[in-house]
């Protein structure tokens, strides 16, 4: 039942999903007039040869008028020379038109990416996603930069030699006519088989690429666990089931094509036949016959080739589809149509009040409330899945809490712009995202317009400004992906020194030292120490300096707050929070502790 569903919704879109990209040809209404202008020019150029071809075998040969001749060949010099022109100008046009429209439709698909919330991207890979801002990309730049162009030029010669083959010799014509509709409806069944082909060999060609793009960034830890052979075993098979999604929408483009040939040509041989006979009884010139001919091989060429073309109209329906799906796609968390304004100046104050919160149908977050005031430094703990990387992401409102509602500075995050609560916000990940750019670009990720004396305060409030400028290049050396040239402690700096230039009034710290030395723990520390100050902070402790340091330590048990204090309050209480550092405290004078996750 599904399957056959599927195959109507394919019958009803055919190449509709192509109608989604014509807004972005109306951008460029000239350039689409100057390519059409040159089309119907280079068509209407190659319908009058034929014309100058009768004239020459019915006046010029029989009366063996040599200057006649002379002038319909300097005429048909003439129509090549137009003909040349015009093909030249519609190359042009048309693959500029292609070219601005794909750049365009990435751009469009890639800023709409930008705003889908995050939990599209818990179940798409991005090297799907990649896949469709390239390759899905590539093949509707060849239709729009060849196939569309190509398929109105060889519409216009199959309907203008039609119909000049009906002026001609209407008996013959009527032969024609009758083989159409043997050949049309046929290709328009191939069509949609081609399309379907296509989709489905875009799919899986995306689903290779996705896992090639997840495999070469963990190269290291591959080779670390000699896994190359397994990995490439895993691809090889992704590829091969590509191969054959590939081969088989080749098959029907192949099995369309010579089809199409086959009947288009067969039926030519056949009037040409009729025709020769018609010249033989004398009922028939045989400069008509020949005028005949030329328009008859120039319908039949132009819908061969329709067959060809509407193979690769249907290759870029089934990506413009899928191009269409992303560009539909709607934030789960976006601004209502009229959002508060969040009162300034900020005050840095958050509260939680009864939050209830799951991923799917795994609750994470029970009926939890807590108040942080301005410049208060709060303390998360707990064991892993209570919950505390949670809070963060509906804090940055990256998903929204099924019940309940989270007030920052008096305000339901709901009813304002997620842009507005961001900016509100600062935050120092635990796994630092280092972008392929240079260091100054990296600290001033958010605020691209800090000048270069900006960006160094920050690196040096950060003690980050000791190392960068031992590099080679300072503040222009460009990074490496993912920053994988720099050690664990240089890019929490970087990220410090990051936070510290957005200067927001509440800031996130998610285990930020948790997974480094102690050299470099003590940087780090520093800085953070800096950091925190005249701010209301929040952090996710794994460290007991950061724990010692809270104003308060909230303590969380399968998504519930069940105890809350400070340090020595709650080691009194010997409740969870006593357990969890009785794991890890050695002795009575403890100075670097990890608070299990």
């Amino acid at each position: 039942m599904e399957a056959t569903q599927e195959q109507k919704s394919a019958r009803r879109k055919g190449l509709k999903p192509l109608a989604s990209l014509l807004p972005y040809m109306k951008r460029y209404r000239g350039m689409v007039a100057a390519a059409l202008f040159a089309l119907v020019l280079s068509a209407l150029t190659t319908l009058a040869l034929p014309l100058a071809v009768r004239r020459i075998m019915d006046h010029g040969f029989e009366n063996a008028d040599g200057a006649m001749i002379n002038n319909y060949f300097g005429m048909l010099f003439g129509l090549a020379i137009v003909l040349a022109v015009a093909s030249a100008m519609r190359y042009y046009y048309v693959s500029a038109i292609g070219e601005r429209v794909v750049a365009d439709v990435r751009k469009d698909v890639f800023n709409h990416l930008t705003t889908l919330s995050p939990a599209f991207f818990d179940i798409n890979h991005s090297g799907e996603l990649t896949s469709r801002l390239t390759a899905d990309t590539t093949l509707i730049k060849s239709a729009f930069g060849s196939a569309a162009s190509q398929a109105l030029r060889n519409t216009l010669l199959c309907l203008g030699g039609v119909a000049m083959m009906v002026y001609t010799s209407p008996g013959l014509s009527g032969l024609a006519l009758c083989a159409i509709p043997l050949i049309v409806f046929p290709l328009i069944a191939f069509g949609r088989s081609v399309r379907k082909r296509s989709r489905a060999t875009q799919d899986t060609l995306a689903a290779s690429s996705a896992f090639a793009t997840e495999t070469i960034g963990a190269a290291r830890t591959i080779q670390a666990f000699n896994a190359e052979s397994v990995a490439t075993s895993k691809y090889g098979a992704a590829v091969e089931s590509a191969y054959r999604d590939a081969r088989s929408s080749i098959s029907a483009r192949s099995g369309l094509t010579g089809f199409a040939i086959a009947m288009v040509f067969g039926s030519v041989v056949a009037i040409l036949w009729y025709g020769a006979h018609s010249v033989l009884n004398g009922t028939m010139s045989a400069g008509t016959l020949g005028q005949f001919v030329l328009y008859s091989v120039i319908a039949a060429s132009a819908l061969g080739q329709l067959s060809e073309v509407w193979g690769e109209l249907s290759q870029a329906g089934g990506a413009a589809e899928r191009l269409s799906e992303l560009m539909q796609e709607v934030p789960a968390v976006r601004a209502p149509q009229t959002a508060s304004v969040m009162p300034t100046p900020a005050r840095g104050e958050a509260a939680f009040e009864n939050v209830s919160f799951g991923y799917g149908t795994k609750e994470i977050l029970r009926d939890l409330s807590f108040h942080v005031a301005p410049g208060e430094t709060v303390a998360i703990v707990g064991p892993s899945g209570a919950g505390k990387s949670t809070i963060f992401s509906l804090l940055l409102r990256f998903y929204d809490p099924a019940f309940g509602r989270i007030v920052i500075d008096g305000t339901d995050i709901r009813t304002t712009s997620p842009q507005d609560l961001r900016s509100r916000i600062a935050i120092v990940p635990q796994d630092v995202t280092i972008f392929t750019t240079s260091i100054h670009d990296n600290i001033a990720f958010g605020l691209p317009t800090a000048t270069r004396e900006q960006v160094r305060a920050a690196a040096v409030a950060a003690q980050a400004d000791n190392f960068i400028s031992k590099l080679e290049n300072g503040y222009d050396t460009q990074l490496g992906e993912r920053g994988i040239t720099l050690s664990g402690g240089q890019r929490q700096r970087i990220a410090i020194a990051r936070a510290i230039l957005r200067n927001a009034p509440i800031l996130l710290l998610d285990e930020a030292t948790s997974a480094l030395d102690a050299e470099s723990e003590t940087l780090v520390q520093k800085a953070l120490d800096g950091l925190m100050q005249q701010r209301t902070t929040i952090v996710i402790a794994h460290r007991l300096s950061t724990v010692l340091k809270a104003d308060r330590i909230l303590v969380l048990e399968d998504g519930k707050l069940v105890e809350e204090g400070t340090h020595q309050s709650l080691i009194n209480h010997g409740g969870l929070y006593a357990k969890l550092a009785r794991l890890q405290f050695q002795t009575s004078e403890v100075t670097h502790i990890e608070v299990a996750e």
